[in-house]
């Protein structure tokens, strides 16, 4: 007998619904998109389309293991525990950590984060997402005091301009790049630019692509932010109701704003530079979409504000089709975000320079050891592993040993460390290889929570299965471990709801205009009961007495987060270009994901059909650099930077930027 059950895809931050057919007998599933879903009304990428070939057994962990026998749960549990206190009784309390995943969902985040920053009391506790979303989070709550996304898909089907900013959304975002395609198939006046060094998949549908020089995209945003004030075309009314700090930011701007001088910085030509700015100075509904390209940088945080500058500049903010958006990357990256998953930040977008905030949520947890600073973030975490600040650490759902940057150092850090931790689905992966405790917790199609996708849509990911061996979800495996610490009242939790309710009654807890109003709110759900919790059906926040069904967008009218209710523009400077490498480094080695596979492959690879697209690893060069370092398509080539070095097959094409 098979049974149908709705659930969410685990891979981007898309959050595609999934109808899923499971046989319980064979322990097979077939997947199906969910038309009614408003992520991706039935769409679904090569990714989620192959979620059924990823369920099997034969390479999941199905027992708690300590120093590499297996065990039970209550003396791993206990190891855990008597480890991590002793730890903190020798060293002091910043010397754990945890380091989490945008693949946990918001319940296991949100025990996570009180585990960590609310009783053990530092805030050492950091994700993945800290490498793809913190330079918006960043830049969202410098322009708007929150870290609010102030539109939704929708607004693709409104647009009649979509740029799209470091982002080879063809590949990375497949389901919003289909949604994106039939927009401009049904809208012939909509007019799509691509800013990115390399000609990808997304170019298919560009009117305009822009190959910039890596790094060069404040310099591009500060050109658009002067053309319109030059020309005129700023929308005075919004900037002098609803925003501070226009002079500064314009003043910096106009400084760099020859085009010129735009185009040498860029290594773009002058005449497609404005075109750009002509098309988005006299198009009303424009978005700016932007990911990896932009927040993975040294300057990171920097675009984003030039980005939100021109909106701002335009008003051009919480309309149908206008505004800048972030594509997030990972599943769940949001709803890490919204319980405080980032080591600067405490629950409910609440934060660590508020005292009140720290008070506030001291108080709802009942608490007197919460955490009165950010802690290390995730590099900086790794760091203090590898120089032994830290000693003990628990690493979730996540592979940093190939994830991270410096991956060499991590490796050294995790086989240095005096007591690592591993909670996961699967048995064998570099980071599982130097845990000296492993926890096996339930993978995607067994776990019962929620995510929050880019948009701010709050989906059920519902288990399919019944667990395989003894896997446990996240949230109960640190609950337990929470308990065994000497905190067993506030960690007393029976079900993913439990949490969730809780979760959302903090959203709320003293969220008013005479207290500090917040844009994150769910309190609407505070009182779900377990069966409605269950049947929770997918919707935006915030969810609250004013709006009960969910809100699509923020700030049309004004409303931000500051303490004066309006907006900051922030001045850029930009940074040195970095299209003059070294004579050691004479190339920029500029990275991407690959459309078939997912992180470090841990779960796509398991199906056989997402191996074929791109087999190994590989490295595109432009013809002129190929020949000038004796390169032939097809042959093998060594890259050496100052991190480490890798060999990998050669593509020879123009897709790529000359040197």
């Amino acid at each position: 007998m098979t049974v149908t059950i709705k659930t969410t895809c685990p891979y981007c931050g898309v959050g595609c619904g999934v109808n899923a057919t499971v046989d319980d007998v064979t322990r097979t599933v077939k997947i199906q998109g969910d038309k009614a879903h408003p992520a991706n009304y039935g769409r679904l990428c090569s990714k989620g389309s192959a979620l059924g070939e990823t369920v099997g057994l034969a390479e999941r962990l199905l027992t708690p293991k300590a120093y590499g026998q297996d065990t039970d749960w209550d003396t791993a549990l206990s190891l855990v525990a008597r480890t991590f206190n002793d730890t903190i009784k020798r060293y002091g309390k910043h010397s754990v950590a945890i380091y989490g995943s945008g693949q946990l969902l918001t319940e296991d985040y949100y025990v996570a984060n009180k585990l960590m920053k609310g009783f053990i009391g530092n805030a050492n506790l950091d994700t993945n997402s800290r490498l793809c979303m913190s330079s918006s989070v960043a830049g969202h709550k410098r322009a708007f005091g929150s870290d609010t996304v102030p539109g939704c898909y929708e607004d693709f089907e409104y647009a009649d301009m979509i740029v799209l900013i470091g982002s080879n959304t063809a590949w990375c975002h497949p389901v919003s790049f289909q949604r994106i395609r039939a927009a401009k198939e049904a809208n012939p006046n909509l007019k799509v630019v691509v800013i990115d060094p390399r000609r990808t998949a997304t170019c298919d549908i560009a009117d305009l692509h822009l190959p910039l020089a890596s790094g060069s995209d404040t310099v591009l945003f500060n050109g658009l932010f002067a053309f319109l004030e030059v020309n005129g075309l700023l929308n005075h009314g919004y900037i002098a109701e609803h925003t501070e700090g226009f002079s500064g930011a314009i003043t910096t701007a106009k400084a760099h704003a020859d085009l010129m001088h735009i185009s040498e910085r860029c290594l773009l030509n002058p005449d497609d530079i404005i075109l750009f700015y002509r098309w988005f100075a006299h198009t009303e509904k424009v978005m700016s979409l932007y990911s990896q390209g932009v927040n993975q940088s040294t300057a990171g945080t920097d675009k984003v504000n030039a980005i939100i500058n021109c909106h701002l500049a335009t008003g051009r903010i919480g309309k149908p089709g206008m505004g800048p958006f972030s594509l997030t990357g990972q599943p769940n990256a949001m709803g890490g975000r919204e319980v405080g998953g980032l080591a600067h930040q405490l629950a409910a977008h609440m934060d660590f320079s508020n005292k009140e905030d720290v008070e506030r949520v001291a108080r709802f947890w009942q608490t007197d050891s919460i955490a009165d600073a950010g802690g290390l973030p995730a590099v900086s975490l790794f760091d203090a592993v590898y120089d032994g600040s830290v000693k003990a650490v628990w690493i979730m759902g996540t592979n940093p040993v190939v994830s991270l940057p410096n991956a060499d150092k991590v490796k050294q850090a995790l086989k240095h460390c005096p007591f690592v931790v591993v909670s996961d689905c699967i048995a064998q992966t570099d980071t599982t290889a130097l845990a000296h405790v492993l926890l096996p917790a339930q993978g995607w199609s067994e776990k019962n929570g929620t995510v929050t996708n880019s948009e701010r849509r709050i989906s059920r990911q519902r288990s399919l299965f019944k667990p395989a061996g003894q896997a446990k979800p996240d949230w109960w495996i640190m609950a337990q471990v929470a308990q065994r610490m000497g905190y067993k009242d506030a960690f007393n939790y029976q079900s993913a709801a439990q949490i969730f309710r809780e979760h959302a009654a903090l959203s709320g807890f003293e969220n008013n205009r005479e207290q500090g109003l917040r844009d994150f709110d769910i309190s609407g759900l505070a009182t779900l009961n377990d069966v409605d919790y269950d049947a929770l059906t997918p919707m935006q926040w915030p969810i609250n007495a004013d709006n009960p069904t969910g809100k699509a967008r923020f700030f049309a009218d004004g409303g931000y987060y500051t303490a004066s209710g309006k907006a900051q523009f922030i001045a850029i400077k930009p940074t040195a270009p970095i299209h003059s490498p070294s004579n050691d480094y004479p190339l920029i080695l500029n990275t991407g994901r690959i459309r078939d596979q997912w992180h470090t492959m841990t779960r796509t690879a398991l199906a056989a059909k997402l191996n074929q697209h791109k087999p190994e690893p590989f490295v595109e060069v432009h013809p002129n650099d190929g020949q000038r370092y004796g390169l032939v398509e097809q042959g093998l080539a060594k890259l050496t930077t100052t991190w480490g070095s890798m060999y990998a097959r050669v593509h020879i094409t123009s897709t790529q930027k000359n040197r």
